[in-house]
């Protein structure tokens, strides 16, 4: 046998070349079906993601704790997963090219098993139709190396005159418990080894075995040495299997995956449908194998409709398979021989992989899986290969099962050739499947995403439709409708569409656990019906009470929590969005997103400081987070502590690098410049963030206030108009712009246009009046000036200095009748007013700075969501910190000098 199982180089270039030509066209698929949850989606791929968390976490990036996980345990293929994202991120092609290599080792080992039961030219075959066989586009060889590789370390424990070789046994050992790692169907490579020590190894037959049995049990006879080593074989690998059985429903916290009727009806039927269904399963999977020709990437929901009757005609299918499976189980058991040993290894290798998919011992998530058919079709290849040798032996059939070979094998190529396109998007996958299987209601959805992610709802909204009409109770396909009616802004039909689906709900049984009854993520209606009527103000308690029923549904719905946490907000109750948040926290501490949340409650419960250390929080979870890094930065900043500035710049520094399109971050970085009374560099970042967006109201007043206060008053004229021709109304832009104008242009024309503008705007502005004021006094218009003050007075009372002006103007017109010509000198008052208006000019600009935050609607089929404040860096907020107010007072004082120097000259003392 080992000299059988050497492989020359010839057979590995004949196998590398015929999966290459077979698979080259995959390397340019991309990432669809399984690969969005598996690969895209699931934060374990992330170096940032502890290495520990691929041992607690199931394939899928979900908690095994939690109720919504898959329970599919598969550490060591996510490990693969995680080394390519370390080389390439998300290229799929990367991740393609591992499987085929993957793929390429399978055959090679394969074609060394099949060495051990058939002759090299069978061998040849058997490997070759392994290698082009369509079923294998949609799976992955991972586990499937392990598990051979414990096969093969297995055939070399028996050593000379019997004995036991215990090197191979570990290693067999080991290799089963790295299969099982990798995908369930690891641990049955057990049962192969179990079988072929017994059968193949020591050369029973079942008859010999039943008729040592009878003579121990009679006392005729003893158990044979070899038989006692056999057994102590046995035991080794039985106890094994049962240490990793243990220990996988220990990691399952000894709980099944939540499945619903939708995923696989027959496990939720009566009997006998439940029994016939299951049974007429095995010749379905037995047809795909045999003619691949119309193969489908999901089998779910009514693809194979129940066998409810022993009269359905397909009953004769299922009696069919079993006789000649039985037949073939009776010649390989009973008779001795290569070929009887031959048989019985391909059967094992069909029947002992497909156990854990077959709904024997427990209920699967599918119907039929195409995936779980890479190791049974190694036995249905051997098989095959079996019969051509037996057929090509006999001189009259030679040629003729020549022929028949490459034609299947040409066929063969051609079929995977063509289906690998198939994979190339989500799109293509999902209507090839169509083509063979209507009556899926999730490869409508399917395709409806598609054509979503593609922006194109009119037609994701059609197929979402026809869903509803092949499955009518279907929720999830409502929900579909209703997301996409929103997406279309028809809000009525939307709404109409997740009712349909809330209605749909199983009722709560007492004393029955709700989501033992109902998919996870069908709960979701509830959410996306809350978040769709929470737009109407009138109706915010009916979409709190509908968060609620879901959490009182499912008192670990996270997402309720948060989507309610997010609404108590904007329903002004921050406490109960903290203890929304608090108990979201409590289910998952691990969530970067909700300790954001967090912080932004507390900014709205007036803690900046509990705010800061949840951001934080966040950060430490994920150091890239967007919003945290932005808005812990603003925090920072407006804390008014220089020792924290540095930080804030940094994290601003970081935000921009994250997000270099998004003007928001160089303008804070201009404001911060500002601060630390660094002119140019705040210059340089505002100027960058009007680059990226032109009309930035914000970073345009702002860099005109920067130029005035460093005596580059004209330059700020032509951003100033920039900002005005955007916001017309901008009142503190037309004061700047009209100070600007009087002061430096001595345009006083310009400058009353400006203040007039104003008063347009809003007639109780104390400032446009008062400037409009001086401007009457420069025209020597001293009546109209005199008015205008007495009504500015009347709109500020306790402000002195316009009763002093109002007095200079009313003492100025009472010498009249001694002076005709009498002024105010314009460099005196109008240069008062300037740095007044300076002073309130600055103070109105730095109330602009205030916390940006964008609101992330709640999406009805995405995960986590950011409940922020509603608020712009436009919105003029004032906001200040205790630094900022001082400052503001000093120059106050120095204004109110300033004006009283004036006034004793005014007066000639």
């Amino acid at each position: 046998l080992e000299k059988m199982a050497d492989i020359s180089l010839k057979e590995a270039a004949l196998i590398v070349g015929v999966v290459a030509a077979c698979y080259w066209n995959s390397l340019f698929c991309g990432f669809v079906f399984d690969d969005v949850s598996a690969i895209l989606d699931n934060k374990d791929l992330h170096p940032s993601t502890p290495l520990r968390n691929l041992f607690q976490n199931d394939f899928w990036g979900t908690p095994m704790s939690e109720e919504r996980s898959h329970k599919s345990y598969r550490p060591l293929t996510v490990l693969t997963f995680r080394l390519n994202y370390l080389f390439s991120e998300l290229n799929a092609v990367s991740y393609h090219f591992l499987n085929l290599v993957f793929h390429v080792v399978v055959c090679i080992v394969f074609l060394k098993v099949c060495k051990l039961f058939l002759d090299n030219r069978s061998s040849v075959v058997a490997s070759l139709l392994f290698a082009v066989h369509p079923i294998h586009t949609e799976a992955v060889g991972t586990p499937v190396i392990c598990l051979i590789s414990a096969f093969l370390s297995y055939t070399k424990s028996k050593g000379p005159d019997n004995t036991i070789v215990w090197t191979p046994i570990a290693v067999t050992v080991f290799l089963v418990a790295v299969a099982t790692l990798c995908k369930e169907q690891g641990i049955t490579v057990v049962g192969i080894c179990c079988v072929y020590e017994v059968f193949i190894a020591q050369g029973y037959t079942l008859p010999a075995l039943l008729d040592t049995a009878l003579q121990i049990l009679r006392g005729k006879g003893s158990i044979p040495f070899s038989m006692l080593q056999t057994l102590l074989k046995l035991i080794v690998l039985m106890f094994s299997t049962l240490l990793l059985v243990v220990v996988r429903v220990q990691v399952i916290q000894s709980q099944l995956p939540v499945f619903t009727r939708f995923d696989n009806p027959a496990a939720v039927s009566p009997s006998p449908a439940r029994q016939l269904t299951f049974n007429y399963l095995l010749p379905v999977n037995a047809w795909l194998l045999l003619n691949p020709s119309e193969l489908c990437c999901d089998w779910t929901m009514g693809t194979i409709p129940l066998v409810e009757s022993l009269l359905d005609v397909r009953n004769i299918a299922t009696l069919t398979f079993f006789c000649f499976l039985g037949s073939l189980m009776v010649f390989s058991l009973r008779y001795p021989g290569d070929s009887s040993k031959t048989v019985l290894m391909a059967l094992c290798l069909i029947v002992l992989p497909f156990i854990p998919a077959s709904n024997l011992f427990f209920p699967v998530g599918f119907v039929v899986a195409e995936r779980v058919l890479y190791v049974p079709s190694m036995g249905f290849c051997i098989l095959v290969a079996h019969g051509w040798k037996k057929l090509s032996n006999k001189s009259v059939l030679r040629k003729i099962s020549w022929v028949c070979l490459a034609v299947v094998l040409f066929t063969h190529a051609l079929k995977t050739l063509h289906r690998n396109w198939d994979w190339e998007s989500e799109y293509t996958l999902f209507m090839s499947a169509l083509k063979v299987n209507k009556n899926n209601a999730k490869l409508w959805n399917n395709v409806g995403h598609a054509l979503e992610n593609e922006k194109n709802f009119e037609r994701a909204l059609q197929f979402f439709i026809q869903a509803t009409q092949v499955q009518p109770d279907d929720i999830g396909a409502h929900m579909n409708v209703g997301r996409t009616y929103k997406n279309l802004n028809k809000t009525k039909e939307a709404e109409e569409s997740y009712m349909i689906a809330k209605s749909l709900m199983p009722q709560i049984i007492p004393g029955k656990k709700y989501a033992a009854r109902v998919a996870p993520n069908h709960l979701n209606v509830y959410i996306n019906l809350a978040n769709l009527i929470r737009a109407n103000e009138s109706r915010l308690e009916e979409a709190d009470q509908l968060y609620r029923q879901a959490i009182s549904m499912r008192p670990d719905f996270k997402q309720a929590y948060i989507s309610r946490g997010e609404l108590l907000l904007k329903m002004n109750k921050p406490l109960k969005a903290k203890e929304a948040y608090l108990r979201a926290l409590e289910l998952d501490r691990t969530n970067a997103d909700l300790w954001y949340n967090l912080a932004i409650v507390y900014i709205e419960l007036k803690d900046p400081t509990e705010a800061l250390k949840n951001f934080n929080r966040a950060l430490e979870l994920n150091p890239t987070h967007k919003l945290a890094l932005f808005n812990s930065a603003l925090l920072m900043q407006e804390s008014g502590d220089a020792r924290l500035r540095p930080e804030a710049k940094q994290r601003l520094l970081h935000y921009v690098k994250e997000e270099p399109q998004d003007s928001n971050g160089y303008f804070n970085l201009g404001m911060l410049a500002m601060d630390d009374k660094k002119d140019m560099e705040a210059e340089a970042w505002m100027k960058k963030a009007i680059r990226l967006q032109p009309s930035f109201r914000s970073a345009l007043f702002n860099l005109a206030l920067l130029y005035s206060q460093t005596g580059k008053e004209l330059m700020a004229l032509p951003v100033l108009e920039d900002l005005l021709r955007y916001y017309p109304d901008h009142t503190k832009g037309l004061i700047l712009k009209g100070d600007i104008l009087m002061n430096q242009k001595k345009d006083i024309v310009g400058a009353k246009k400006c203040f007039e503008k104003i008063l347009e705007l809003d007639p109780k502005n104390v400032q446009g009046k008062h400037n409009l004021c001086v401007v009457y006094f420069e025209e020597k218009d001293l009546i109209k000036a005199e008015k205008c003050l007495v009504e500015t007075l009347a709109l500020a009372p306790h402000e002195e200095y316009i009763q002093r002006h109002l007095n200079i103007v009313r003492s100025k017109i009472a010498s009249l009748g001694a002076m005709e010509q009498s002024s105010l000198p314009s460099d005196g008052t109008a240069a008062t007013e300037a740095k007044k208006n300076s002073f309130q000019n600055l103070k109105e600009a730095k109330s602009e700075k205030t916390t940006t935050q964008s609101t992330v609607d709640n999406k009805e089929h995405s995960k986590n969501k950011k409940p922020t404040e509603k608020s712009s860096v436009d919105k003029e907020t004032p906001k200040k910190s205790t630094k900022e107010i001082k400052d503001i007072e000093k120059k106050r004082v120095a204004a109110l000098k300033r004006l009283e120097e004036i006034e004793r000259i005014l007066n000639g003392e």
